[in-house]
């Protein structure tokens, strides 16, 4: 899910800079980074190594949660939007997590090609604005990835599992470590502009571990068997 908070950083500083740059808003990931504590980084970095290696077996877990944050913000949305911003936010935010996160269990093949397209849709979005490419056509690279995405999550239904979760895992790490570094590494500011100036380095640091996690995970369910999406045993 962090992936697409950082998919949306991207389009709103888009719109606020009136459309006129054609690359990821890395000043906004940074920020973001630097805001967060060692106990944050460290628990993005233990969770995204989790997610990255073993995602295929904790999945369900991970589709619940995935949709209950999904049913927080439309809570959230809905108080703010439609309801004009009425005192009963918590309520709302959290009756529509439960339910979408109790939604998301009978129905958890579709869950998983969700979340699997919304992943293609964001690593071929993050890739159009990283490339150089017009930032006002990302839609069209990430609806590119959306629909591959989530074509491939109903034909190979492991590879969209391993899809989600090591994008998810390595987005978690990547942030983690960069947050560590900020704060424990002295000559880190040295290499700000590389960070901020860079347009390759910020999707490479999470494309390279994400595609070792998907490496490792597809190892590991070759060596279980009767790995299905009901009920996933050795």
């Amino acid at each position: 899910m962090y992936s697409l908070y950082i998919l949306a950083q991207a389009q709103a500083a888009e719109s606020n800079s009136g459309g006129g740059s054609s690359r990821l808003p890395i000043d906004a990931i940074w920020e973001q980074v630097t805001q967060l504590g060692p106990v944050e980084a460290l628990t993005f970095i233990s969770f995204g190594v989790v997610c990255l290696f073993y995602g295929w077996r904790i999945f369900k877990v991970l589709v619940g949660i995935c949709f209950g944050l999904l049913g927080l913000t439309a809570g959230v949305w809905i108080n703010d939007d439609l309801l004009g911003g009425t005192n009963n936010v918590v309520w709302l935010a959290t009756i529509f997590g439960g339910l979408c996160a109790i939604v998301a269990i009978p129905l958890m093949r579709w869950g998983v090609g969700i979340l699997g397209a919304l992943a293609g849709g964001v690593l071929t979005a993050g890739g159009w604005l990283a490339f150089g490419m017009p930032g006002t056509y990302a839609w069209a690279g990430g609806l590119v990835g959306l629909v591959a995405g989530g074509m491939l999550s109903f034909i190979v239904f492991k590879a969209s599992v391993m899809l989600f979760t090591s994008l998810g895992g390595s987005t978690l790490m990547a942030t983690g470590i960069l947050a560590i570094c900020y704060r424990y590494i002295e000559r880190v500011e040295e290499g700000r502009p590389v960070i901020l100036d860079e347009k390759w380095f910020f999707p490479a640091l999470v494309l390279v571990p994400m595609m070792v996690g998907m490496v490792v995970q597809n190892k590991f369910i070759k060596g279980a068997r009767d790995w299905t999406v009901s009920r996933p045993r050795d």
